[in-house]
């Protein structure tokens, strides 16, 4: 049996959606909905399909999360970052195929309305609710809002867009 050390890290991409006062989304995992021992706050993230860049990657999960399209790019992350899922985590399929993610990420500034956000009925209806609730927070507050795992990244990104988090 192959070690999970030994796996190959999922590529996925991320998205930073920050609106016109500088705050940043951030969903609930509705997974987690029972679990206040944990940090179930994340930004928009998933996978990159087969011939599908990052920056599209990017668009598509922040689409199929919260159904916002109304959008402009801000920045792009200077690096791949990148953790491993703990042990204790790590189920099914995802613990015999990957051993963590690795992650391109992208800020947005966010054009539309706060009406826009529809995180029960995500990408026009056609995906499963990943949020149970959202809000707008600073940049700089949401790494302590993550899982203990993820929170080195996020740390990453409240550095690399810290820039770009700012009222318009």
């Amino acid at each position: 049996m192959t070690s999970r050390a030994d796996l190959p890290y999922r590529p996925c991409a991320g998205a930073v959606l920050i609106n016109r006062a500088g705050l940043v989304f951030v969903g609930h995992r509705a997974d987690l909905e029972d679990a206040p021992e944990a940090a179930p706050w994340q930004m928009p993230q998933g996978g990159i399909d087969e011939e599908e860049t990052p920056f599209e990657a990017a668009r598509r999960e922040l689409w199929e999360e919260t159904s916002v399209r109304s959008v402009e790019l801000l920045g792009e992350a200077p690096d791949w970052y990148r953790y491993d899922v703990p042990d204790e985590l790590a189920t099914g399929r995802f613990q015999r195929k990957w051993r963590g993610q690795t992650q391109k990420w992208f800020a947005f500034r966010f054009l539309g309305n706060d009406s826009e956000i529809d995180i029960e009925n995500p990408g026009g209806g056609a995906h499963p609710a990943e949020f149970s609730r959202w809000a707008w927070r600073p940049l700089p507050e949401i790494p302590s809002l993550v899982v203990a795992f993820k929170r080195p990244i996020y740390e990453k990104l409240a550095t690399a867009f810290a820039s770009l988090a700012v009222p318009t």
